[in-house]
């Protein structure tokens, strides 16, 4: 399995109407960029805004390190540190 950052635009009728492409950003874990692509089109956001995708990037290595990714199971949660735009400024 890879990591890719799947890279959606969007236009939102409550910014500026709808005249600005907006912008998100959605990792998945797939075997290939079309399995990437596939899995990034269910994603309830995604469709609730009909997104679509300018890009898709394969992300294999970050400042020198190897990505490796291994399964977990069902039994751990997904856990992910977030830092708010207050803690962040305190760093």
């Amino acid at each position: 399995m890879k990591l890719y950052l799947v890279h959606a635009g969007f236009y939102d009728d409550n910014v500026s109407s709808g005249f600005y492409e907006s912008h998100t950003n959605y990792f998945v874990v797939a075997s290939d960029v079309k399995e990437a692509k596939a899995k990034a089109k269910v994603i309830p956001e995604y469709k609730s805004k009909k997104m679509h995708i300018d890009g898709i990037k394969e992300i294999d290595v970050v400042d020198g390190y190897k990505i490796s990714l291994h399964e977990h199971g069902d039994s751990i949660e997904d856990k992910d540190n977030n830092y708010s735009y207050d803690e962040v400024k305190k760093i």
